[in-house]
C-alpha cells in the first residue's frame, strides 16, 4: 500500500521534469526551424528558389531530387533534422524524393555542433564530417536506383511578373503560417513525449537494463560491450543530447578514448533511431528505409575502420585520422 502512492510520485516527477524540458526543447528548436521555414517561403515567393534551382539542379540529379531540395540538405547539414523538414514541408516533395532527403540529411545533420562533440571525444573532426557527408550523399545515390518511380521534375514555376508579386504575398505567408503551426504543434507533441519517455527510463532504471540487454549485440556492430548505453542512449534522445553522457563515460575510465573514437564512427552515422525516425515517417516515409540502411553503413564504417586499424596500426593515433 505505500509502495504505490511512491511510484505514483516518481512517475508524476519524472513527467514534470520531462514536460519540462521537453516544452524547453522544443521551443529551442522552433525558434530554429521557423526562421528557415519563412526564408525558403519566401524564396520561393520572390522566385529566387526558382534560379536557385536551375544553378543546383545538375548535382542534385545525381541524387534524384530537384534543385530546390538542396535547401533541404544544406540546412540539416548545418542545423538540425527539424530545419531539413521544414524545408521539405514548404517545397512540399513526393514520399520518393522526401525519402532521399531524410537518408542524406539523417547522416549527415547538425554537423557543427555534433562534430564538436565527436572532436571533443577524441575524434578527427574533419574525418567525421567527410564520413557523414559521404555516406549520406553514397546512401542518397543509392535511394535514387533503388526505390521504384522515377525522379520528380522541379516542382517550381519560373518567378512571378513583377506587377503580381507585392498581391501574392499574403497568400503565400498564410499558407506558410497554417503548414508551419501544424507542424510546429507536431513537434511540442514528439519532443515532449520523447523527453518524458527518457526521464521515466531513467527514474526506474531501465536504460541500465536496457544496456544489458543490448550489449551481445555490440559485438555485431564492431563495438565493444561497454558502449550498449551510449548506444542507446543517443538512439533514445540523439548525438547532441547524449554528450554529457558520452563524456562522463570517458572521463570516468568507463571507455577508452580509442573506444569512443570507433564508437563515433558508428554514431556519425546512425544515431537518434527514435526522434528522427519518428519525424520523417511523420511525412509518410516507410520506417525501414529510415533505419535499416543507417544501420547497415554503420556497421560497414565501424568494421572498415577497425580493419584500417589492424592493416595500418603505425599510423593510428585517436583524432588525427
Amino acid at each position: 500500500m505505500d509502495e504505490q502512492p511512491s511510484i505514483r510520485r516518481r512517475i508524476a516527477r519524472s513527467a514534470s521534469s520531462g514536460v519540462k524540458t521537453g516544452l524547453s526543447t522544443a521551443i529551442f528548436l522552433v525558434k530554429i526551424m521557423i526562421p528557415v521555414s519563412l526564408a525558403v517561403a519566401l524564396l520561393d515567393w520572390s522566385g529566387l528558389l526558382y534560379h536557385m534551382a536551375r544553378f543546383l539542379a545538375p548535382a542534385m540529379r545525381l541524387i534524384g531530387l530537384p534543385g530546390e531540395a538542396a535547401l533541404a540538405l544544406v540546412s540539416g547539414f548545418l542545423l538540425t533534422n527539424y530545419s531539413a523538414i521544414a524545408v521539405v514541408t514548404v517545397l512540399g516533395l513526393p514520399v520518393r524524393e522526401a525519402s532521399i532527403v531524410a537518408i542524406v540529411c539523417l547522416t549527415a545533420h547538425n554537423l557543427i555542433v555534433e562534430t564538436a562533440v565527436m572532436r571533443k571525444a577524441g575524434s578527427s573532426a574533419l574525418k567525421m564530417v567527410l564520413v557523414r557527408l559521404g555516406m549520406g550523399l553514397a546512401a542518397g545515390w543509392a535511394f535514387n536506383l533503388l526505390l521504384p518511380g522515377s525522379p520528380a521534375p522541379a516542382s517550381f514555376a519560373p518567378p512571378p511578373q513583377a506587377v503580381a508579386v507585392w498581391s501574392t504575398l499574403p497568400p503565400a505567408l498564410a499558407a506558410w503560417g497554417l503548414g508551419t503551426a501544424r507542424l510546429v504543434l507536431k513537434i511540442f507533441v514528439l519532443v515532449v513525449a520523447i523527453l518524458v519517455s527518457q526521464r521515466l527510463l531513467e527514474e526506474f532504471h531501465t536504460a541500465e537494463y536496457l544496456a544489458r540487454l543490448a550489449a551481445p549485440f555490440m559485438r555485431g556492430f564492431g563495438l565493444p560491450a561497454s558502449a550498449s548505453l551510449l548506444w542507446l542512449v543517443i538512439n533514445l534522445v540523439g548525438y547532441a543530447y547524449g554528450a554529457a553522457v558520452i563524456m562522463e563515460q570517458i572521463e570516468g575510465g568507463k571507455m577508452k578514448r580509442q573506444e569512443a573514437d570507433l564508437f563515433n564512427h558508428h554514431a556519425a552515422v546512425s544515431h537518434s533511431l527514435l526522434e528522427d525516425t519518428i519525424l520523417y515517417a511523420a511525412l509518410g516515409i516507410p520506417v525501414f528505409w529510415l533505419t535499416v540502411p543507417r544501420l547497415a553503413m554503420a556497421i560497414l564504417v565501424v568494421w572498415a575502420e577497425r580493419f584500417r586499424r589492424t592493416a595500418f596500426r603505425r599510423s593510428f593515433r585517436v583524432g588525427t585520422v
